[in-house]
C-alpha cells in the first residue's frame, strides 16, 4: 500500500474487510433473530443483557490483537522481514498467555458481572449461561483476530473474509440445529457462535502455515526477548484498554437500561444488533486507512499518510449520513427481524434508539477513522484518553440523565460519547502525523 492510488488501495483493501465484518455481524444477527423468534423476547433480552460486558472483554481481545499487528504492518512496509518474524513469534506467546488468564478469570466472575449489571431475575438464567459459554470461546476470539491481523498487515484482507463467510454459514446451520433440533435454548446460540469463531480462526492459522511462510518465525526467531514483548504490550494493551474503557461506560449504560425493565432490554438489544451491522463499513474503512497509514509510516511517506486520512474521513462522513438516514426511516421495519409484530412496545423502543443514533452516525465515522489511524501510527496510548472520554460521557448520561428522562436518555447516550471523543481524537491524530513528519525530515537532514 506504499505505491499507487490511495483511494483505490484503501477501497480495495476495505471491501473484503467490509464483507468479513458483515458476515461476522450476520451470525450475531442470526443468533438474535432465531432466539427472538423461536424462544421469545425474554430469551432475546437474556442474550442482550450482558452485551456491554461482552464488548468489554471481547473488545479488549480485539484491540490487543490489533495492537500486535501494528508493528508487523510497519516492519512489512519497511521490508524488514527478520523483525517481522520476531514480532509474530512474540505475539503468539502473548496470545496464549492472555487466552489462559482471561478465560479462567472471566468464567469465575460471571455471576458477579450479571449482578453488577442489575440483570432482571426473569432473564438471569439465560443471561448467565449465554455469557459463560461466550467466555469459554475467548481463546478462539484471540486466535482469529491475531491470525487475521497478521494477514491484513501484509496486505491480505481477502482471506480472512473468505474464512468468515465459511464460519457464518456454519453458524447459521449450528444455530438452527442447536436451538430447533437439540432444544438447547440460548446456550445453543452461544455454542454456535463459539464454534463458528473457532472455525474461522483455525482456517486462518492453517492458511498462514501453508501459504504465508515468509511471516512464520524461524528457529533463530524463537528466542524470547524483552524488547519485543515490551513493544507488543506497549501497542496491544493500550488498544485493548481503549476498547475496554469505552465498554465500562457501556456497562453503566447497560445497567441503567436493564433497570428500566425487560421491554426496554429487548428493544435495546434489537437496536444494538442493527447498530453493529451498520457499523461494519465504518470499521472496515477505519482498519483499511489505519493499515495504509501504518505501511506508509514504515516507508517514511508522510504526505501519503495525510492523503489517506483525508480520503478516509471524507468517506466516513458520506457513509455516516447515508446510513443514518436508513436508521431514522427504516429502523422499525428492520427491528421486525428480531421482534414479533404484535410486540408494539418493544418495537417502539428499538425504533426510537435507532432513530436517535442515525442523527449522529457521521460523528461515529470520524471517530473510527481518526482513532484507528492514531493507533496504526504507533500512538495507541493516546487513544486511551478517547476511550476515557467516551466512558465519562456514557456514565454521566446513565447516572444523571436516565433517572430524569428514562429510556429517552438511553437513546442519546452513545451520541454524547462519540461527539465528546471526536473533539479530542481528531486534533490528536493530526498532531501525531505532524510529529512523524518532523521526525522523517530530521532523519533526512
Amino acid at each position: 500500500m506504499t505505491e499507487g492510488s490511495p483511494l483505490k488501495l484503501i477501497l480495495k483493501f476495505a471491501f473484503p474487510l467490509l464483507l468479513g465484518n458483515l458476515f461476522q455481524q450476520t451470525y450475531n444477527i442470526v443468533d438474535a433473530a432465531i432466539v427472538g423468534r423461536a424462544l421469545g423476547a425474554k430469551a432475546l433480552a437474556g442474550v442482550g443483557a450482558s452485551s456491554s460486558v461482552q464488548f468489554l472483554i471481547l473488545g479488549f481481545c480485539i484491540g490487543l490483537c490489533a495492537g500486535f499487528a501494528v508493528p508487523v504492518a510497519q516492519r512489512y512496509g519497511a521490508k524488514d522481514m527478520d523483525s517481522l518474524r520476531k514480532y509474530v513469534f512474540h505475539s503468539g506467546v502473548l496470545v496464549i498467555a492472555f487466552a489462559l488468564v482471561l478465560t479462567v478469570s472471566c468464567a469465575l466472575l460471571c455471576h458477579g458481572i450479571l449482578e453488577i449489571l442489575r440483570t432482571p431475575q426473569d432473564i438471569y438464567d439465560d443471561a448467565y449461561i449465554y455469557l459463560l459459554v461466550i467466555f469459554f470461546g475467548i481463546p478462539f476470539t484471540l486466535l482469529y483476530n491475531t491470525a487475521a491481523g497478521f494477514l491484513r498487515s501484509v496486505g491480505d484482507s481477502r482471506t480472512p473474509f473468505i474464512f468468515l463467510a465459511v464460519s457464518t454459514v456454519a453458524n447459521i446451520g449450528l444455530d438452527l440445529f442447536c436451538i430447533m433440533v437439540l432444544k438447547l435454548g440460548v446456550m445453543g446460540a452461544a455454542l454456535a457462535t463459539v464454534a463458528s469463531q473457532a472455525t474461522s480462526g483455525i482456517l486462518c492459522l492453517i492458511f498462514i502455515i501453508r501459504k504465508m511462510g515468509f511471516i512464520l518465525p524461524k528457529r533463530q526467531d524463537m528466542v524470547p526477548r524483552h524488547k519485543y514483548f515490551l513493544s507488543l504490550l506497549g501497542m496491544g494493551i493500550p488498544m485493548g484498554m481503549q476498547y475496554s474503557i469505552t465498554a465500562i461506560g457501556s456497562m453503566v449504560m447497560q445497567s441503567a437500561n436493564n433497570s428500566l425493565g425487560s421491554v426496554y432490554v429487548s428493544g435495546f438489544t434489537a437496536g444494538m444488533k442493527i447498530k453493529q451491522f451498520t457499523m461494519c463499513p465504518i470499521d472496515a474503512l477505519a482498519t483499511a486507512v489505519s493499515t495504509f497509514c501504518g505501511q506508509n509510516y514504515g516507508a517514511g511517506n508522510v504526505p501519503r499518510i495525510r492523503k489517506g486520512v483525508y480520503i478516509g474521513m471524507a468517506a466516513a462522513i458520506v457513509y455516516g449520513i447515508f446510513s443514518g438516514l436508513i436508521l431514522i426511516f427504516l429502523g422499525r421495519p428492520m427491528s421486525l427481524l428480531f421482534i414479533s409484530g404484535d410486540m408494539a412496545d418493544v418495537l417502539d423502543a428499538s425504533a426510537a434508539y435507532l432513530a436517535a443514533l442515525g442523527l449522529f452516525y457521521w460523528a461515529l465515522g470520524l471517530l473510527g477513522v481518526s482513532r484507528m489511524v492514531t493507533q496504526g501510527l504507533g500512538y495507541s496510548f493516546l487513544t486511551i484518553f478517547s476511550g476515557m472520554i467516551e466512558m465519562a460521557a456514557r456514565i454521566v448520561m446513565s447516572v444523571w440523565a436516565v433517572p430524569r428522562w428514562g429510556y429517552r436518555a438511553i437513546c442519546f447516550t452513545d451520541q454524547s460519547a462519540w461527539l465528546s471523543a471526536c473533539f479530542y481524537i481528531i486534533p490528536v491524530c493530526f498532531i501525531c502525523i505532524n510529529k512523524i513528519d518532523r521526525m522523517v525530515k530530521n532523519m533526512k537532514t
